[in-house]
């Protein structure tokens, strides 16, 4: 069976710090999880400070992405959640990505433009799962635009959350192992995220 291929992309400005922390400790469990229904690679991207967006080659274990993350520390700066896009649109044109997952609480750009990549990503079947941190209404409305052109899904999380995150992270691990059928699977008997997550795919 083929491994799936997962965009994990954060937020890394300075507001990011304490869920960047979070996420170093959890994204061993993406792995596991996805492990039990077909295996996981991951490429990491991250933006921060003044014009900086980074990402990495693509990474086939827990170890080695933690590595890079809690390497990473977080700047003052603006989104470029278009460069995030657009990366993932480019690996894609390679071969096939089967998710991106973005973990972020502001947006401060171009909001077409946004939406036209969003639309590019779901014609290539690349849905996009945003994961909101706060409860900024216009953040909101953007991350949800960026999720139903894409065909992925939304999903507002609270600050400090682990366990809301680690599920969340979780389940697109498993829906990018192994597909819809993979996390309906995951979601049985759950009342969390995942199944908030699974009802708005492909909407």
């Amino acid at each position: 069976m083929e491994r799936g291929r997962l965009v994990f992309a954060m937020d890394a400005t300075a507001s990011r710090q304490f869920t960047w922390d979070q996420a170093c400790h959890i994204q061993a469990m993406m792995f596991e999880e996805a492990g039990r229904v077909g295996g996981l690679d991951i490429q990491l991207i991250f933006f921060r400070g003044f014009r900086e967006c980074k990402s990495t080659s693509w990474i086939s274990s827990a170890q080695q992405l933690q590595k890079l993350m809690t390497s990473v520390q977080c700047l003052a700066g603006k989104t470029q959640i278009r460069k995030v896009l657009k990366k993932t649109l480019d690996e894609t044109q390679k071969k096939h990505v089967n998710a991106l997952v973005f973990v972020g609480d502001a947006m401060e750009e171009d909001v077409d433009e946004l939406g036209h990549l969003a639309g590019q990503l779901g014609l290539h079947a690349v849905p996009c799962f945003m994961f909101h941190e706060g409860r900024d209404p216009l953040v909101e409305n953007v991350y949800r635009q960026v999720a139903r052109l894409s065909g992925g899904a939304y999903c507002p999380f609270d600050e400090g959350a682990a366990q809301q995150l680690r599920e969340l992270l979780s389940a697109v691990a498993v829906f990018a192992a192994g597909g819809r059928r993979a996390l309906s699977d995951f979601s049985k008997g759950k009342k969390g995220g995942s199944t908030l997550l699974l009802s708005q795919l492909g909407k």
